[in-house]
C-alpha cells in the first residue's frame, strides 16, 4: 500500500519568542515492512541550523535553531511511505511466556541482547505491582508468549475506555491504569508497562493509521491524527531471528499494511514528536493537523 502523509504542527505565540531550539522526530522508519520513499520538512520560518541524526533507539531526529523574533512557527513533514502486508502472525513461533521471561532473566557472563534495554521502568512506565494484577490473567502458565500478548491486547481494550483528553501527553501509565480511561498513547503504555512488568521485552511505537471516511463521505484534509502502540520482543531459536511483532490495544488488532510506523522507545518521551525550548512566548496556542491517505485517491479539501 502506497500511503502518503501529512503531519503539520502550528504554534501562535504572544508574545513572541525571541529564539528557540526545537527536536522533532517526524521522519518515518523505513523498516518494519515498511520504506520511504520520499520524505520532506518544512519550517516556517526557516531556521538557521538544521542537521539529522539518530537517537540510541535508530529513530530519525531533525534539531532546527531559530534565532530571530518570531510569534508563530509551523512545522510540516511531507512522506510518502510504501507498506507491506505483514506476516501471518500463525506463521511465527512463538516460545511460551515463561521460557521467553527466563531467556532475559540477568545471568552473568550471558551475550547481550539489545531487546533487554527494553525490560526497564522508563519515564512514564514505572515497575508497579498493579500492572502485574491487571496482566495476570493474559499470562497464564503455558501460554505461548504471541497467544498471551494478543489477550492482554484485547484485556486493555475492553478494561479501558477510550476518551479524548482524558490525559495529557505526560500522563504516566499508572495514573491511566488508575482511572481506566485514557487515549492510544495510554493504552500502549499500559501495554508496555504489563509486559515489562511480567519480565518481557517491550517498547513504544508512534506513527499513523489509515483512517476511513463513512460511506459516501470524503477523505478530509487534517481530519486524522498521529497514532501509538505496543511492539513486543519473540525471540526466535537463534539471535539473529528474534522478532518485535506489534499489537495495537486501542482498536484491539495487529497493526498492517494500513499503518505507518514512525519511531520506536522505551515510552512517549522517547519519541515525542516535537519538543524543544523557547525564549519568550508565555502564552502559545497549539494546533496539529495529520492526513494519511492512500497515493491513488484524490485529496479532499476541508472548507
Amino acid at each position: 500500500m502506497l500511503l502518503h502523509v501529512l503531519h503539520e504542527t502550528s504554534y501562535r505565540y504572544t508574545p513572541e519568542v525571541e529564539n528557540a531550539h526545537h527536536i522533532v522526530v517526524l521522519k518515518p522508519a523505513s523498516r518494519h515492512g515498511q520504506t520511504l520513499l520520499r520524505y520532506a520538512l518544512n519550517i516556517d520560518p526557516a531556521p538557521v541550523q538544521l542537521h539529522e541524526s539518530r537517537d540510541s533507539w535508530g529513530n530519525v531526529r531533525a534539531y532546527f535553531s531559530l534565532q530571530a523574533a518570531h510569534q508563530r512557527l509551523t512545522v510540516a513533514s511531507d512522506s510518502l511511505v510504501q507498506t507491506s502486508p505483514m506476516l501471518p502472525v500463525n506463521s511465527v513461533t512463538s516460545p511460551l511466556w515463561e521460557a521467553v521471561r527466563e531467556q532475559f532473566r540477568y545471568r552473568a557472563g550471558v551475550a547481550y541482547d539489545s531487546a533487554s534495554e527494553f525490560l526497564f521502568a522508563s519515564p512514564y512506565i514505572p515497575r508497579d505491582e498493579a500492572f502485574v494484577a491487571f496482566a495476570r490473567s493474559s499470562f497464564l502458565p503455558g501460554r505461548p508468549l504471541i497467544e498471551a500478548a494478543q489477550h492482554l491486547m484485547s484485556h486493555i481494550h475492553t478494561s479501558m475506555t477510550y476518551e479524548s483528553e482524558s490525559t495529557h501527553v505526560n500522563t504516566p501509565a499508572l495514573e491511566a491504569l488508575h482511572q481506566g480511561k485514557g487515549v492510544c498513547q495510554d493504552f500502549a503504555h499500559i501495554m508496555v508497562a504489563c509486559c515489562r512488568a511480567m519480565g518481557l521485552p517491550a517498547r513504544y511505537v508512534s506513527g499513523y493509521m489509515l483512517t476511513n471516511p463513512p460511506p459516501g463521505e470524503p477523505r478530509l484534509i487534517g481530519c486524522d491524527a498521529s497514532h501509538a502502540w505496543a511492539s513486543v520482543y519473540c525471540p526466535g531459536s537463534m539471535p539473529s531471528q528474534g522478532r518485535w511483532l506489534d499489537f495495537d490495544p486501542t482498536n484491539n488488532r495487529m497493526p498492517g499494511e494500513d499503518y505507518v510506523t514512525l519511531a520506536t522507545g522505551r515510552d512517549f518521551l522517547d519519541v515525542s514528536p516535537m519538543r524543544g525550548v523557547i525564549r519568550g512566548g508565555a502564552r502559545h496556542t497549539l494546533s496539529v493537523a495529520v492526513t494519511v491517505e492512500p497515493q491513488s485517491q484524490p485529496m479532499a479539501v476541508v472548507v
